[in-house]
């Protein structure tokens, strides 16, 4: 089986010689053990193959060490820092930037729909063939960074946005089930959740359509909906996100993306 390392880097470790000795920030391990190995992340256990593939992420800001249990043993994978640059977004609607209380409880309501879809762990290994990328054009904003917008700082950004034309196809990055699909959240507009197995997902926001519906299931390539501006958006462009259940992660550093 082909394993992949993403923002990892391979040293040789006894009796362990598929785990990584670092990550960085952002960074997925996709890792491979003896089926039937008990594998936990820092205590909590997650999905192993019959074929004993397990993946696990760093966030933006985990620091390490990361211990990974397997079986009786443990080891532990440092995390490499990154540089967060600070990203500045003018002309932003106010609204979406400190909203309303009627529309903050809006939004809160709609994430939490995205979070609970993002918790969905199928035995599925659509990850492990690699991935492509959804568009192609200029990268106009990257994951981590610090997003300033009209003056006011916010969250780092979730993901990586690529500026394409509006009406642009948007393409799976890999193979996966449709989890999330909603035309309509205020915030991130044209909203999709694409569950690649093992608790990673992509997700593409500010969609002007939709082409998929929830529980299809599509293959790398396949076209998902059209690039557009709807939701908190200054020009066309596609959000292309990256989870392991709740750890967000750079798309960028994904194996097949370069």
């Amino acid at each position: 089986m082909a394993l992949f390392f993403s923002g990892a880097t391979l040293a040789a470790v006894p009796d362990l010689p598929d785990l990584p000795a670092s990550v960085s920030q952002g960074g997925l391990v996709i890792a491979h053990v003896a089926p039937g190995t008990r594998v936990t992340i820092d205590g909590k256990p997650v999905h192993v193959g019959t074929d004993g593939t397990f993946v696990f992420g760093a966030g933006r800001d985990e620091k390490g060490p990361i211990r990974v249990g397997l079986g009786t043993v443990a080891r532990e994978v440092a995390v490499t820092p990154r540089d967060w640059p600070t990203e500045r977004v003018n002309g932003v609607p106010p609204k979406t930037v400190n909203p309303p209380p009627d529309i903050a409880a809006r939004i809160e309501r709609e994430q939490a729909a995205v979070v609970a879809a993002r918790q969905r762990d199928d035995a599925r290994e659509d990850f492990t063939h690699g991935f492509i990328w959804p568009v192609t054009g200029r990268i106009s904003g990257r994951f981590g960074n610090q997003r300033i917008y009209n003056g006011d700082p916010k969250a780092p950004h979730s993901g990586m946005d690529i500026a394409v034309p509006e009406g642009t196809p948007v393409k799976a990055p890999a193979d996966g089930i449709v989890t999330f699909a909603r035309p309509d959240l205020y915030l991130t507009g044209g909203t999709v959740l694409l569950d690649h197995g093992f608790g990673l997902s992509s997700n593409f926001l500010h969609l002007s359509r939709i082409d998929v519906k929830v529980g299809q299931r599509v293959h790398q390539g396949d076209i998902l909906g059209a690039a557009g501006m709807t939701g908190r958006a200054t020009g066309p462009h596609v959000h292309w996100g990256f989870n392991w259940f709740g750890v967000r992660l750079d798309p960028l550093l994904l194996p097949g993306i370069h």
